[in-house]
This record gives C-alpha cells, structure tokens and sequence, in this order.
C-alpha cells in the first residue's frame, strides 16, 4: 500500500511499517532469572531481532499465582519500577534497539498497594511515560478492571493482589508507534478501548494470561471488534501450558495480531511457547477510517448514561 500523500496528484510518503513481536511464553517456573531468560531468548529468535515493538504476555516472569487463592506470601514476588523483570526488559530493549511492553507484578509506593502494571521501554533502555486524555503523565499502565469470580473448578482472586489502576487509559508515544495498553480482563469493556482510540492509540496491545473453558471462545471475537469498531491494530499476547501453583486449567497460547478491518494477520500455536512476527501497516488506519466513518458518526452527547455509576 502507497503511503499517506497531500491529495490526488500529489506525492505519497513513505509508509509506515512497523514490525510488531508478540512473545507467547510456556510455563514459568520457580526461577525468575530463568523465565527471564527464557522469554528474552525468544524474543531474540525473531528472523531479523532489533528495532520494532516487542511485547510479552501478563506477568510473564513469573508462575500466574493468582487463580485459585488468596495468600500473602505472594506479595513478595512484587517489584518497583526498578526490579529485576524491568531491569531484564530495559536491558533487552537497549540490546535489539526495541520498544519493549513488559507486564510486572508491581508494589505501589505505598505499603500494601500493589497493581498488575505494564511499562512501555524505549529502546535506550528508559521508561516512555504515557498520557491520559486530559495530559496526565504516567510511568506504567496498571489495569483498570480487576476480576475476582468462581466457575467450577475455577477461583479468581485477583482483588486480593491488585488495586485497580489509572482513572483511564494512557497513551504512549514511541518512535514507531503511538501504543495503549489493556491487560487480559480489561478487554471484555469496550469504553477503554473507545477512550484509546480518542486519545490516539495506533495499535493496543492486550497481554494476557487466559486459560481454556472461561473465555476461549472470546479471545478471537471481542479484541478483533475493538479492531473494527475504533479502526486500529490489536496485539493479543497469551502464554501456554499448565502452571504450579495453579494447576487446573491450561492457558491456551494463540496469540495473534489483527488489523483495523479486523482481519488476523499472524498467529501463534495453541500448545507452544513461540512468537509471532507481523509488519503492520500503520497508514491502513486512515485507510480504514476515511471509509467506516465511526469517529465522524459517533454521537457523544447521547452516551451520558454509560457514565452514571
């Protein structure tokens, strides 16, 4: 595709490619060092590793925990900004030349707040802030929409570990893309995802850690409608396998991206750590919204009572 030009008979400009890793991990381990390196080797696998955009499934540098209990020695895997699965990621961005999402476990500045956060990495190895719509600055995203439910055999007890984060959904501006963030449950809520495309986001990426028999059938309808209905790319990053300490129920991979059409690109495995490479074509956004016209069309003054607690 020609790239975005001034109008007919004028000359188009370069498009804008952006190579996008999505780095679908198998089970972690007792061993943070270990699941960091493992993931990061993966994510080196890549045909040409360096620059782009490399993105990494939800608190994958460690076991997910937080299914089936509600125990406080788990708090101790928390991080600050500045911990060991940050450190790794911001070393990694500096060594490919990337822009690194990386999902962490982590501990709030105050005592007994703790968040499931995402920072965004440059590829100078320093965190790009983000912003909300109204220009609030912020370091990380922390998820906004916490779940806690029994199915079966199932217990989710997020809400005993995670405060709800941000009172919105930042966007952060990054050489090759303007980038938002959902992180696994926030995707079953479609106003963030409106309130990212408003605040600019090209592509938004949702690093998950989703198992089979809860929301399988969901995971390729929901993210590629937020594709559709806000006209951008979608990242949809799993991992793989069954896990200690929870053991019930296997995260099924299939991580993938898709286009503001909401077509699937490129897709990984249901069984396989593995990654998933796709050149995503930032100018088929307008492309898109210059024929669906829902930013035009949408009718904000008639919505109030979505915001009504």
């Amino acid at each position: 595709m020609s790239g975005t030009g001034g109008g007919p008979g004028l000359p188009a400009g370069p498009a804008r490619l952006v190579t996008a890793l999505a780095v679908q991990t198998g089970p972690a381990g007792d061993d943070l060092d270990k699941n960091l390196r493992a993931a990061s080797e993966l994510a080196r696998s890549a045909p040409s590793a360096g620059g782009g955009l490399v993105v990494f499934p939800e608190l994958f540098s460690r076991p997910f925990w937080c299914l089936g209990m509600s125990d406080a020695r788990y708090f101790g895997w928390a991080e600050p900004v500045t911990g060991p699965t940050l450190t790794h990621a911001a070393e990694l961005a500096a060594e490919l030349g990337s822009v690194v999402v990386a999902p962490f476990f982590e501990c709030g500045a105050v005592a007994g707040e703790y968040f499931n956060s995402v920072a965004v990495i440059g590829p100078d190895g320093r965190l790009l802030p983000g912003r909300l719509a109204d220009g609030t600055p912020v370091n990380v995203y922390r998820k906004n929409a916490i779940s806690a439910y029994r199915w079966g055999e199932a217990v989710n007890d997020e809400k005993f570990y995670f405060k709800p984060g941000n009172l919105g959904y930042p966007v952060f501006k990054t050489k090759y893309a303007d980038i938002g963030v959902y992180i696994c449950y926030d995707r079953h809520f479609p106003e963030g995802a409106r309130e990212l495309g408003l605040n600019g986001a090209e592509i938004v990426f949702n690093p998950s850690a989703t198992v089979a028999g809860l929301s399988e059938y969901l995971w390729k309808l929901e993210q590629p409608a937020h594709a559709v209905a806000n006209a951008f790319f979608v990242g949809a990053i799993n991992r793989v396998g069954f896990e200690k300490p929870w053991n019930i129920g296997e995260f099924y991979g299939q991580s993938y991206f898709c286009d503001p059409r909401g077509q699937i690109v490129a897709q990984a495995s249901r069984d396989k750590d593995e990654l998933v490479v796709a050149d995503l074509d930032l100018d088929k956004i307008r492309e898109v919204r210059n024929v669906w016209q829902f930013y035009r069309d949408r009718r904000p003054e008639t919505y109030g009572g979505l915001c009504k607690p």
